[in-house]
């Protein structure tokens, strides 16, 4: 909308006023629904724009109290309309009235938000409020799943984050500049904040999903896992072969794609280089993932894979001390033995975890000491290495039929990768 016309005028904040009710408006369609609620549509509307009115009122005035005041009266005036007309029934017990008191203080500040120049920010902020208020009943079915031990994993997630990392300091030590305390916890708070992702979507997918879920989330919490857990459970279930090979073709599949996000986060850089290495194997093991899905009728169970707590302090200490030592190989053996000592790391290491020598060789390359083409065939080779390892697992654990069946989706995904390689290295 062209508004040069009314600058220099009293309607040039016309805008900010329009913002602000369209806020208003839009928590009080929410509020509007519910019966127990207080406040609606006109109520939210014109908290909103008091919001912005007050706020302008304190700026021109340079009392910052006027907006304050003006809070402390929407607050108990809210409060006040429950006090006089309490909860009648089981709907209003539900809620007394705590989350619209909550939504109308909201308000009032997004209101104050638009005035000071935050209207992109409060209208986003507007939307996810709106959505809090609309699903308050699945909202409660998450909290109500959550075990203990889910509880404890995202606490023991908050501590790796906002306690732990922030005091470690951010400087290189040691021989080739390779030991930051605070980087190497920074990428065991990345893979453990991924990990925990699929660990609690684990939890609420169950057993009603289907495999293409627990493939999906099995590969983001631990593919190794899952591959164990379905390789054991085919052996001794022959009914479970088809769904077994499903599952573990997407868990390795899906690892792909968590290297291509990690890779993003942490060196968007390199993703030209890398993307077309991944994505080569990923769309050979999709195909043959897609085989044996059709093939796959109907399953009456559907077994979930035990996965360890991907936060717990000795785990996070556990990668982290792995990481480092490989982030150490990897430069001294780049530096004495050229590329031949990276890529060894990178086969050696592959076998247990390939985040390791992902996160280090793109650590290394954000140093300067790797070009993007050895830190993708670093990668690549790691991911290759994995893929044999795991397919050695399912051979010895699963048996013989199950790694025949797993076989041609793994070795196509390793195939594609190492065709890319090879057209990248010409």
């Amino acid at each position: 909308m062209n508004i040069d016309f009314l600058q220099g005028s009293e309607l040039e904040y016309l805008p900010r006023f329009i913002t602000s009710l369209a806020i208003g408006l839009l928590i009080g369609l929410e509020r509007e629904r519910s019966p127990a609620a207080k406040a609606g549509l006109r109520t939210f509307a014109l908290v909103a724009l008091f919001g912005t009115v007050a706020a302008m009122l304190s700026e021109k005035s340079a009392s910052p109290w006027l907006l304050t005041g003006g809070l402390l009266v929407i607050g108990l005036m809210t409060v006040a309309a429950y006090l006089r007309d309490p909860v009648r029934d089981q709907d209003e017990i539900a809620d007394p009235g705590t989350t619209t008191v909550a939504a109308i203080v909201m308000c009032y500040g997004l209101g104050a938000m638009v005035w000071h120049g935050y209207a992109t920010l409060a209208v986003m902020l507007s939307i996810v409020a709106t959505t809090l208020l609309y699903f308050k009943a699945e909202l409660r079915g998450i909290t109500q799943n959550l075990s203990r031990r889910d509880l404890v994993s995202i606490l023991q997630f908050a501590v790796l984050t906002f306690i732990v990392l922030p005091v470690l300091p951010d400087k290189d030590y040691g021989p080739y500049g390779a030991f930051n305390p605070h980087q190497i916890w920074l990428m065991v708070v990345l893979i453990s904040g991924v990990s925990l992702a699929g660990y609690v979507a684990l939890r609420f997918v169950g057993q009603h999903h289907g495999a293409a879920l627990l493939g999906l989330f099995g590969g983001l919490a631990s593919s190794t896992a899952t591959t164990l857990v379905y390789a054991r459970h085919s052996r001794d279930n022959e009914g479970l072969a088809q769904l077994a090979v499903v599952v573990i073709l997407l868990a390795n599949l899906v690892v792909l794609v968590r290297l291509s996000v990690v890779s993003a986060v942490v060196s968007p850089n390199i993703l030209p280089h890398l993307l077309p290495v991944l994505g080569s194997g990923l769309v050979l093991g999709l195909g043959m993932a897609a085989y044996w899905w059709r093939k796959l009728r109907q399953q009456s169970e559907v077994l979930m894979p035990e996965v360890s707590n991907p936060t717990e302090i000795r785990a996070a200490v556990g990668f982290g001390l792995l990481y480092a030592v490989v982030l150490f190989f990897a430069a001294w053996l780049s530096d004495i033995a050229g590329n031949g000592g990276l890529y060894v790391v990178a086969l050696v290491s592959g076998l247990t975890d390939v985040d390791a020598i992902t996160l280090s060789s793109l650590r290394l390359f954000g140093l300067g000491k790797l070009h993007a083409a050895e830190a993708v065939a670093a990668i690549g080779l790691g991911i290759i290495s994995n893929i044999g390892f795991k397919l050695g697992l399912v051979f010895f654990i699963g048996g013989p039929l199950l790694a025949k069946r797993c076989a041609a989706g793994m070795v196509a995904t390793a195939a594609g990768i190492g065709l890319a390689l090879l057209l990248m290295a010409r």
